[in-house]
């Protein structure tokens, strides 16, 4: 709470300055916010500037969501390490220890197991890392100063990608390259309605790590984008009669955005599970 009071309270602040330097009709400040930037904004305290790399003719800039991914597998890293420095100490959990042993077991028996079925323990370090790091991507956008990773279609495009490239090593490892295919066509299919199934399968693929990108993107960037608009109100009507009613709503959406972070990586760790079992039993 005390959080998501003072991240209010300093975009509040820059917003006043935005939404003067701008026209009532010109969205850019909303913008400026959520989109990714080659600075750090820490106003009224100053601004971070990224450094401009190039390779190859290539722009490999450090950007504002790259810092933050790095600092967020920086923070998991040191979760890791606690935990497993604890339970070198002793078997019974305590603090961090305890609380990931309780993320680790819903995960396992709720997620990856009842989903993957026979051999879901090779894929548990990676379901475990995927909710891990959206979660606390997205958590991370709740924190004054910081920025949501996973509002950038870019981020999320790339774990959808990692999800599409496991979900089919998995099918073809079960089955072999061929049969996997083939079972992606059902038995008992009459013959003149294959050639209609097969590009309406193979697009199938394609469309589920889509619609994880696009489901996560879409609720992460929508939360922030309704936050900003409803402080924007304050300056386009041009009264403080607007604030409470307007930082009441941003506070209540704010506070919403703790669940929607939580819902949203279970969503994408649990149908990425789901798609694993698909394809790995994908002739039952």
């Amino acid at each position: 709470m005390f959080l998501s009071k003072t991240s209010e309270v300093a975009a509040a602040a820059d917003t006043l300055k935005k939404a003067v330097q701008s026209s009532n009709s010109d969205p850019s400040w909303i913008m400026h916010h959520v989109l990714d930037s080659n600075s750090i904004n820490f106003e009224p305290f100053g601004t971070i500037y990224l450094p401009h790399l190039q390779l190859f003719g290539l722009d490999i800039s450090i950007t504002k969501h790259v810092f933050f991914i790095w600092i967020i597998a920086i923070v998991l890293i040191v979760f890791a390490l606690i935990a497993a420095k604890g339970y070198k100490k002793s078997l019974v959990p305590k603090g961090i220890s305890n609380f990931l042993e309780i993320i680790i077991i819903f995960i396992r028996d709720e997620i990856v197991k009842p989903s993957i079925g026979k051999g879901y323990e090779s894929y548990l370090p990676y379901m475990l890392t995927l909710f891990m790091f959206i979660l606390l991507s997205n958590l991370f956008g709740l924190i004054p100063y910081s920025t949501t990773v996973t509002s950038n279609i870019a981020v999320t495009a790339a774990l959808a990608g990692i999800s599409f490239v496991v979900t089919q090593y998995s099918g073809m490892k079960s089955y072999g390259v061929l049969k996997y295919f083939k079972n992606l066509i059902p038995s008992g299919m009459p013959g003149w309605i294959i050639p209609i199934i097969i590009p309406l399968e193979i697009l199938g693929l394609f469309t589920k790590p889509f619609a994880l990108c696009i489901r996560l993107f879409a609720n992460m960037i929508a939360g922030h984008i309704v936050i900003f608009s409803l402080l924007g109100l304050i300056f386009i009507m041009h009264t403080i009669y607007v604030a409470p009613v307007s930082v009441g709503f941003a506070l209540f959406i704010e506070m919403l955005e703790l669940l929607v972070a939580l819902i949203q990586a279970y969503v994408f760790t649990m149908l990425t599970a789901l798609f694993i079992g698909m394809a790995k039993h994908s002739d039952h």
